[in-house]
This record gives structure tokens, C-alpha cells and sequence, in this order.
């Protein structure tokens, strides 16, 4: 297949692209209530004769493009849907009408890359031997997850893919550059709630009260303290405590503390012995100061870890797409994705797209209200995430 072939498809139809991603980007709704996007995405499918399935594991929807010879080879491509609880902060046109939500993780670019890719596709189905099952996942953003839900109603069956890629925008790469990494990539990630209980109080009084904030305060200091001792060298840890709850006054100790924090790891055994470290050292700290402690992990996404022989095929198709010069190779990130529920089933690649314009002040990072990004990126994610599946579709080997 000609490159220059598949870039000119893509450039035939990037007026409609950039048109359904500032549609998309002006409506954005959060996890779990992505009816609204579904619809308009089903709509566009209806109108160019796709036949797909919706409300799969909540909002999802799923499809097949069929080549030449279905049954050779199956393939899976997925976009995310949903949007973050953030308040944009842009001066654009196509700026968020739904006050308090906004797509400041570019997830509004995944979807438009996949539309346009089922469109080219479908219309030229010549291009490829095998079938491309797409993915339009909701519940991203959000634990459990959309992929979970997914999963457990079959997406991953009838007919089973034998891989499955995704791309993420990435404001730390230029428009036209991509980035990826081989095996392990991104963290496991826990959400850990603490609830420290005791008798509340007068603090003028420290007979009359159970020290809930000393108490709350000392158990922070030693979790996080045993976390970073006892951390095994190689990939990093994350423990962080972003926000404690408690409702006391100058004079008055609460009979309740809580603190949320967040657990971010690459290993699993260690994964393990963190949530046993919380659990004991909050239960004796706590008792120490006669309180309790309630200790909650809520476990949330594996590790992603891309398959090694389908990541490097990723990177000679997206060199000879884009130039090898603009090919990158990525560190770890304590950031999470639940693309890994994907991953941890059968092979994935799950890579960058550049977005960013430095000379157009497009620099903002993921989850930022003036997050934005060079829509040429979405010329490129296409031609690209077609090119790459083409590449492997036919490939002989």
C-alpha cells in the first residue's frame, strides 16, 4: 500500500474531522454519561453505512470494517470518549458549553482519529486483507473503568482480536511527532481512603478528646516514610495524599479525619506489601492515640505494558509514515490508562501523538483549563493509527 495514497485520503476529508472534533470538543459529557456523544457518533456511522453495536459495557460502541479474507487476521483499535470535570479556560470558538466539563485529556481527538479511520477504511476496503474491530470506549477518567465493563460484555469476542492499538494525545511531543516504549509503560494506580475515628472535643480539654488530627497527621508521616524506605530500586513509586477532611475549629477536635490519597506503582508484588504496610501501620498508629482507623484501597487499573514485537513493528511503520526523526522513545509514566485492561489480555501499543505548537502557544498540559491542541494532529493520528494497522493487516509474516 502507498503512504502518499493513505494521506491523501486523509486530507480529502480533514475539513469534516476538524469540523466533528470541535463538535465533539464543545460537548463533552463525563464518564459514565456519554450519551450524548455516543448518539453523535452512531449517527455519523448510520449516515456512512457502518454497521456497529451501541450501549456495550454503558455507552461503547463497537464495530467491524471487513477486508479481504475477514477471518485472516483481526485487529482491534479503540478511542476513549469521556471528558474531565474541569472548567475551560479558553478563547476558541468551539470553547465547552457544558459548564464545569471539558475534554482536557484529548479524548475528543481520539474519537475524531478513529471516525476518520473507519471512514477511509470502509471506503476502501481493497486497501487490506483481515478485519478491524473498533472500540469507541466510555468511562475512561473514572474507576472501575469503561474498559472493564467492555470487556465483560464481550468485546473482546465475536470475533476475538488478536491485538489491540490506542493513542493518547501528548503535549510534551510536537504536531507531527509520536512517542512510544516498549514493555512496561504506565502504573498501577489504587485510590486509598483513611478514616481515623475518636472521641472529638474541646481542645482547651485534651482529657476530654481523642487526638483524631495528631493521630491523622503521625500515620501520614509514617506510610509515607516506609513506602520510600522500603521502595525497590528500578521503576518509581508514587504515594501521595492530596486532600484531609476535618471538620474541627480552633477549639474543637473532630471525631473524624479523613484522608485520599493516591498509589502508584510498576510491581505487583510490591503493589501487595504497600497495601498491607497502610493497613498495619495506620492500625497501630492509630491505636497509639486511642483512635481508629479505617483503612480503604480501592484498587484501580493494572500496569500497561505494551507487547515488545507489535511496539517495535509500531515504530519502523510510524518511521517510514512520519520519518524516523520524528519517532521518540518514552520513559515510564506514574500516570495511568485504563487501556491496560486491554493489555493485560492479549498484545496492545499504546502510543503518543504529538499535539503541541510552541509558536502558536499550544504548550498546556493534559488536564489543564487551557489544554489545547494543533488540529493538524488529527490529519496525522489518522493517516497514522490506517497506516500502522495497514502494516500489520498485510503483513505476510
Amino acid at each position: 500500500m502507498d503512504k502518499l495514497k493513505v494521506k491523501q485520503e486523509v486530507q480529502r476529508i480533514v475539513d469534516q474531522l476538524i469540523s466533528i472534533r470541535r463538535y465533539l470538543h464543545a460537548n463533552p459529557e463525563l464518564s459514565f454519561k456519554e450519551e450524548k456523544t455516543a448518539k453523535y457518533i452512531s449517527e455519523l456511522l448510520k449516515g456512512w453505512g457502518i454497521a456497529h453495536q451501541t450501549n456495550i459495557g454503558g455507552y461503547g460502541i463497537v464495530g467491524l470494517i471487513e477486508g479481504n479474507n475477514p477471518a485472516s487476521k483481526v485487529i482491534a483499535l479503540r478511542a476513549d470518549m469521556d471528558a474531565l470535570p474541569i472548567n475551560e479556560n479558553n478563547d476558541i470558538d468551539y470553547c465547552s458549553i457544558n459548564e464545569g466539563i471539558m475534554h482536557a485529556c484529548g479524548h475528543d481527538v481520539h474519537m475524531t482519529c478513529l471516525l476518520g479511520i473507519i471512514k477511509i477504511l470502509s471506503e476502501n476496503i481493497d486497501w487490506f486483507k483481515g478485519t478491524i474491530k473498533f472500540i469507541f470506549q466510555p468511562a475512561e477518567e473514572s474507576l472501575p473503568g469503561g474498559a472493564i465493563k467492555m470487556i465483560e460484555e464481550g468485546v473482546l469476542e465475536n470475533p476475538a482480536p488478536e491485538l489491540i492499538i490506542g493513542q493518547h494525545v501528548f503535549p510534551e511531543l510536537e504536531v507531527g511527532q509520536v512517542g512510544v516504549r516498549s514493555g512496561v509503560y504506565m502504573a498501577s494506580s489504587d485510590e486509598v481512603i483513611l478514616t481515623i475515628n475518636g472521641r472529638g472535643g474541646h481542645a482547651a480539654i485534651p482529657s476530654s478528646f481523642d487526638d483524631t488530627i495528631l493521630s491523622a497527621s503521625e500515620i501520614i508521616v509514617k506510610v509515607k516514610k516506609a513506602v520510600s524506605e522500603q521502595s525497590p530500586d528500578g521503576f518509581p513509586t508514587v504515594l501521595s495524599f492530596g486532600k484531609i477532611i476535618a471538620d474541627g475549629a480552633f477549639n474543637v477536635i473532630p471525631s473524624e479525619v479523613k484522608i485520599i490519597g493516591t498509589f502508584r506503582t510498576f510491581d505487583k508484588d510490591w503493589r501487595k506489601k504497600v497495601h498491607s504496610l497502610i493497613k498495619d501501620i495506620s492500625s497501630k498508629t492509630a491505636a497509639k492515640h486511642n483512635t481508629t482507623c479505617n483503612v480503604f484501597i480501592n484498587s484501580g487499573y493494572p500496569v500497561l505494558e505494551n507487547d515488545n514485537k507489535l511496539t517495535e513493528k509500531f515504530k519502523i511503520s510510524a518511521a517510514e509514515f512520519l520519518g524516523e526523526e520524528n519517532v521518540f522513545d518514552l520513559d515510564v509514566r506514574t500516570t495511568v490508562e485504563d487501556f491496560a485492561r486491554y493489555t493485560q489480555l492479549i498484545p496492545g501499543c499504546f502510543y503518543r501523538l504529538g499535539i503541541a505548537n510552541k509558536d502558536k502557544g499550544l504548550t498546556s498540559n493534559l488536564h489543564s483549563p487551557t489544554f489545547n491542541v494543533d488540529e493538524r494532529s488529527i490529519e496525522i493520528g489518522t493517516g497514522l493509527m490506517i497506516w500502522n494497522a495497514l502494516e500489520i493487516l498485510n503483513d505476510k509474516s
